[in-house]
């Protein structure tokens, strides 16, 4: 069985469960799943998680995303996209400097109302299956962050733009909210994740690449470990002796960690709290994460330093092989 990542490049016309089912049979194997919905008309960027790896993928929904998208000004639809029902239609007035101030100003947090045609669940029951029965039901804003946005092109009534952004938000809302703070309305004509944490659109391959790759080389060469997801948190390694208890999922003391690893991530890592030096030890702060590995450089899962008990905890094994 294969576990670890592969990063599907997702084409039009598809549904994330579309590509799931998709490698299950291409890899030949049932543990597969996805890292997070994309739109059927909507491409890019989908990792998808096999074996030990599906583990990931909750964590991974978590990540911040990359998309580039098109908006498409003086136009209003029951789904936010181009793919729904036309509500309204209005001129664009605005000029593109007028248009430029209302992307950017929603650079940073805002309150989203998630749009009806979401799988978010009400009462056990998805929104898109209420507003498919043409009801509408109140919704609850979500604070969301837009980290970068970056308008690439203007050429009326289309704003391309790149968006760097927080879990949970919905990109085809965002542009309705342009459009309507601009006050004529705007709807999402096209959308690419080109990024999903540490995978991007450049490693990414399509199902059709993926098929022909297993038969030519081995799936093994386009699969990423799973530690490739967690490559911004430090990493350590225990020493021999202790090999077993991480192996186990046990707690692990700093002392059991090689002495140049406690190093390296004092280098990176100071203590959050006041203004003192950084901790002799190296320790990272509770809300920080480190991936622990054997004696021999084995990723088995991420830990969580805690002060109160100095010690290492888990968060989560990837265990493979031992029972």
């Amino acid at each position: 069985m294969l576990n670890g990542i592969i990063n599907i490049y997702k084409e039009p016309g598809f549904t994330s469960s579309d590509v799931v089912a998709k490698m299950r049979g291409i890899c030949r194997q049932k543990k597969v799943g996805h890292t997070g919905t994309l739109d059927p008309a909507a491409t890019g960027v989908l990792p998808i998680c096999l074996g030990t790896g599906t583990k990931l993928c909750d964590m991974l929904t978590d990540r911040d995303k990359e998309y580039v998208a098109e908006l498409l000004l003086g136009v209003s639809t029951d789904t936010q996209d181009t793919t729904g029902k036309i509500l309204e239609e209005k001129p664009v007035l605005a000029d593109q400097e007028e248009i430029r101030k209302a992307v950017m100003s929603f650079l940073g947090e805002y309150d989203q109302i998630p749009p009806m045609y979401s799988a978010l669940k009400v009462n056990g029951k998805k929104l898109y299956e209420l507003a498919r029965e043409g009801k509408e039901i109140p919704r609850q804003a979500r604070r969301i962050t837009i980290y970068e946005l970056e308008i690439l092109k203007i050429r009326v009534p289309v704003v391309t733009m790149r968006v760097v952004c927080s879990k949970g938000t919905y990109i085809r809302t965002l542009c309705h909210d342009i459009g309507e703070k601009l006050g004529c309305g705007g709807a999402m004509q096209k959308l690419e994740r080109t990024r999903v944490g540490a995978f991007f659109k450049e490693n990414a391959v399509t199902l059709a690449q993926a098929e022909k790759i297993r038969d030519e080389e081995g799936l093994e060469k386009i699969l990423f470990p799973v530690e490739k997801a967690f490559e911004e948190y430090g990493r350590v390694c225990v020493k021999p002796e202790y090999d077993r208890m991480l192996q186990n999922g046990n707690w692990i003391l700093p002392e059991w960690l090689e002495e140049q690893d406690l190093c390296a991530l004092a280098e990176k890592t100071a203590w959050n709290e006041g203004n003192g030096p950084k901790d002799a030890q190296g320790h990272p702060n509770s809300e920080e994460w480190v991936r622990m590995c054997t004696s021999e450089g084995e990723f088995l899962g991420l830990y969580s330093y805690h002060r109160e008990k100095q010690r290492y905890q888990p968060i989560k094994m990837f265990l493979t092989g031992r029972g």
